[in-house]
């Protein structure tokens, strides 16, 4: 083992010490910076997240090595180190400029392009696989304000419209097992909280209605822009994702293995894929 230049640290034989610390435009740290530390063949060594003073330091094999630094509402940064053994190498401060943000949607009224958006979700079974699921009727409608925070949303699902590709599966999510949809035909979601998380990230919160119980959920939302669409309209995009318990919307209905697993998980993930269109 060989002493590095940190008083207490000890490498490996053949390793060495990478570091770096990672600005903001104002020259103060960034906490939470995501850095990826590759070998010459692209291969991922090492990979974190910078520490409350915006520093990462890692012991890697001694080489040369490649360097991806990103932060949300920053311009990644690239670079190139070399690794002596027992050495330290450092890439000293990497001041991060900030990224341009797409501009937002005008104010208006806007509807979802069902041809274009996905509702998908995410279930465990049986501890293991992961079941792949969507809803492929919905509609909805989106109230964008002068300000986005004073935005507003609601959207309605076809409950008997779930499709995992099995439709035995199918048949049983429809059930009064989960979605009971004969006496709840529709899954709801109204919001009129949108607050900005910074860069091009916001949290929607709202109430989201399902088998006859309404709990309040957020929505971890990507903002990506918008464009003009093939026929001139003004189209604009999201993507977001939340967790929710089936539990809390009493879609209790469980069946255990012998070994105490679960069929299903209790945690659903739900993926969204949004674009919607100005209303004429």
């Amino acid at each position: 083992m060989r002493q590095s230049g940190l008083a207490g640290l000890r490498l490996p034989q053949t390793a060495g010490l990478l570091s770096c610390r990672v600005l903001d435009p104002v020259n103060q740290p960034l906490a939470h910076a995501e850095l990826t530390v590759s070998d010459a063949n692209g291969r991922k060594v090492v990979s974190g997240e910078t520490d409350p003073y915006g520093t990462f330091v890692a012991a890697v094999p001694a080489g040369g090595y490649r360097l991806a630094v990103s932060h949300e509402g920053f311009t990644p940064y690239r670079g190139e180190a070399d690794v002596a053994e027992g050495g330290h190498t450092t890439l000293g401060d990497l001041p991060l400029a900030p990224v341009e943000l797409p501009q937002l949607p005008p104010p208006g009224d806007w509807e979802i392009d069902p041809a274009h958006t996905t509702i998908a979700f995410v279930a465990r079974h049986i501890g293991m696989a992961r079941v792949h699921g969507r809803f492929n009727n919905y509609s909805g409608a989106l109230r964008i304000g002068q300000r986005m925070e004073d935005s507003a949303m609601h959207v309605i699902i076809d409950a008997a419209s779930i499709d995992t590709n099995i439709k035995m599966r199918d048949d049983h999510l429809r059930s009064a097992d989960f979605l009971d949809v004969e006496r709840h035909p529709t899954l709801e979601f109204f919001s009129d909280s949108f607050a900005h998380r910074g860069g091009n990230r916001w949290a929607i919160s709202g109430a989201l209605s399902i088998h006859g119980v309404s709990r309040t959920v957020t929505l971890d939302t990507q903002y990506l822009g918008t464009g003009v669409g093939m026929e001139g309209e003004i189209r604009a995009a999201c993507r977001a994702v939340t967790e929710l318990h089936r539990e809390d919307f009493t879609l209790n209905w469980q069946h255990m293995l012998a070994r105490g697993i679960a069929v299903v998980g209790s945690s659903i993930q739900i993926e969204l894929d949004i674009q919607v269109t100005g209303k004429s």
